[in-house]
């Protein structure tokens, strides 16, 4: 039925839990379930393409905790969630005629200003701050920038996401981290149709993963309403840092 052995699967499971409850927080979740997908024996695109699977069950259950609590209004940014939805998809079949190794050597940059930001910036609460640009303008513009670089790569898009509707959007990092959750999900969701016509997911994998995916999220989601900025930030910075050196020793 699954595509690896019982005992890998439970290795599998367990780094989807931790991961679920990491990317519910401060994304990034992706650095733990990408390498323990290659270690378990799949190759780099069915890697890619079976943490999208179970990358969706961990966004839409952060998504849904989120939205409970009221942080975040499903329908008001249902327009949002298409544009990124359909920017994931043109962003993964991008993916299939584009040349992506100069993104790559920029991503490693990008991340570390964003982790400097967030460890530096005074006053980044849990407040809203001043908005620079009208939600309409926002969705328009950030939403399927950010939306397409998720399907055609996808590290650090949550952070991206963050950064965005921190500075653009001034949205509290709470309210910042619920909106990133919807729009992961959304354009995570878009990634995984043209995945499922060019790449090759495990599905049964990916979807047990899911499941473990959900639990981590749940927890994660429920501890960053309780603490807000507090465990938000640092974990923000952990992980865009470690993605960054991540991509670093790829490109070596």
């Amino acid at each position: 039925m699954f595509e690896v052995t019982y005992q890998i699967l439970l290795l599998l499971l367990c780094a989807a839990f931790v991961a679920g409850f990491i990317d519910s927080i401060a994304g990034g979740g992706g650095l733990i379930t990408v390498p323990v997908l290659l270690l378990a024996g799949a190759n780099p695109v069915e890697a890619l393409s079976t943490n999208k699977v179970q990358g969706i069950f961990g966004s839409g259950t952060a998504a849904l905790s989120y939205a409970g609590r009221g942080h975040v209004d499903l329908r008001q940014q249902a327009r949002p969630a298409l544009l990124a939805f359909a920017a994931g998809i043109a962003g993964a079949l991008l993916a299939t005629v584009m040349p992506t190794d100069l993104l790559r050597l920029g991503l490693p940059v990008l991340l570390v200003g964003i982790a400097l930001f967030f460890a530096l910036k005074p006053g980044l609460g849990d407040l809203d701050r001043v908005e620079r640009l009208r939600p309409a303008a926002f969705a328009a513009t950030v939403v399927p920038l950010i939306g397409a670089y998720d399907g055609l790569l996808g590290p650090g898009a949550g952070a991206f996401y963050m950064i965005a509707f921190v500075t653009l959007a001034g949205y509290g990092i709470l309210k910042a981290t619920a909106h990133t959750k919807l729009l992961n999900f959304a354009s995570n969701l878009g990634g995984l149709v043209a995945f499922a016509v060019f790449g090759a997911p495990w599905w049964a994998t990916g979807i047990a993963m899911g499941i473990a995916q959900m639990a981590g999220a749940r927890v994660g989601a429920l501890v960053a309403m309780r603490i807000g900025a507090r465990v938000i930030k640092p974990l923000l910075v952990i992980t865009s840092t470690a993605l960054a050196l991540r991509l670093i020793w790829d490109l070596i």
